[in-house]
């Protein structure tokens, strides 16, 4: 159908994208820097973009490392401390991606449940009792992709206490962390990490734009030397010229506004979809995120996510079901990402989606 509402991209919509700023950015870096835009560069990544980060971050530039895009720093990672047969821990569920990621490796992936303030650290702790020793812990701590769920502050000093005591890497994954549009701020781990234990990735995807392609990797100095090596023997270096636009973007205060510009139009957008599931399909369970760009739906025990799907599909809507998440159910569950969406077609998403889910479960429509 031409007329298709997408639920399953984690993107934001055009109209929320600073295109004006980045061309402007785009300029800046041309004209202030011509050979470090269009040189070979290192595999460190854009020296100033580098140096922005590890401020921001108060860390020195050698636990810096600038990347194409925060995938190829997960998979740097996963790279260099996954061993075929290692035990890795990540979230019940988690996106889907790393999932791929740690399988393609042979490594023996451990799901531990995923509540709505985080990690279950019990279930956790009770896996590491039993014997199983895990190279990493992969984390999402906020607006989880995919539930928009975030890692409380107690869940966070209990997990740095789990790692010091068990000797485990947290990978902390925090491409979302600066979409917040209420509540409180939380400290990442890695600002409080004094045992080494947190390697922390974040991305420009979300605050920039999707097209930008770059994310970065912060760790302790003899890890990202490592990853580094593995960087120059992947691509020399990752492309200048887009983190050139990015640095241009950052240190001009394009990025504050744009933050603004996508956190205003979020708010607005979890405003209207969480309006039209209360009307057009009350049978759903969720918690509203309070930042980020999805939400996780729970459907009726008896509901097939998969023939919704294909249901929904006849209608112009996607969605991405809950089963991509997970290693194993999720037959009830699916993902909306609602960053994509501009306000005044989710409520007509919503109603496609309750009128699928209708004509396959027998359900009356909403009063």
């Amino acid at each position: 159908m031409a007329d298709t509402i997408s639920f399953a991209r984690g993107a934001p919509s055009l109209d929320i994208v600073d295109v004006d700023g980045l061309r402007d950015s785009a300029v800046a870096a041309f004209t202030n820097d011509p050979g470090g835009v269009t040189g070979y560069g290192t595999s460190i990544g854009y020296p100033p973009l580098r140096r922005w980060i590890a401020e921001q971050h108060g860390v020195q530039e050698a636990q810096v490392l600038v990347t194409n895009g925060s995938m190829q720093a997960d998979a740097f990672l996963f790279s260099t401390l996954v061993a075929a047969g290692d035990p890795v821990v990540v979230e019940k569920p988690t996106y889907d991606r790393t999932l791929l990621n740690l399988r393609s490796l042979g490594a023996d992936v451990r799901m531990v449940s995923l509540q709505t303030d985080g990690i279950d650290v019990d279930e956790l702790a009770a896996l590491l009792q039993s014997g199983v020793k895990p190279k990493l812990v992969h984390i999402i701590p906020n607006f989880q992709n995919p539930a928009g769920y975030t890692l409380s502050p107690d869940k966070r000093t209990a997990l740095l206490a789990l790692a010091a005591e068990h000797g485990f890497t947290i990978f902390e994954d925090d491409p979302y962390r600066h979409i917040r549009f209420s509540g409180e701020d939380i400290p990442t781990m890695i600002e409080r990490d004094e045992a080494d234990s947190v390697v922390y990735a974040s991305s420009f995807s979300k605050t920039v734009c999707p097209g930008i392609r770059v994310g970065y990797l912060v760790g302790p100095k003899p890890l990202i030397a490592q990853i580094q090596k593995l960087a120059t023997n992947t691509y020399i270096s990752p492309s200048m010229v887009s983190q050139a636009i990015v640095h241009e973007f950052c240190a001009s205060g394009a990025i504050d506004r744009s933050i603004e510009t996508v956190k205003a139009a979020l708010a607005e957008r979890v405003q209207a979809l969480t309006t039209a599931l209360g009307e057009h399909l009350p049978e759903a369970v969720y918690q509203a995120p309070e930042g980020g760009y999805f939400m996780w739906v729970t459907l009726p025990e008896d509901a097939d996510v998969d023939a919704l799907f294909e249901a929904v599909k006849e209608r112009g809507v996607q969605f991405v079901k809950g089963s991509d998440f997970l290693l194993e159910g999720g037959h009830n569950m699916l993902r909306l990402a609602y960053s994509g969406v501009t306000v005044d077609r989710i409520d007509e998403g919503v109603a496609r989606l309750a009128d699928a889910y209708r004509s396959i479960s027998g359900a009356p429509a909403a009063a």
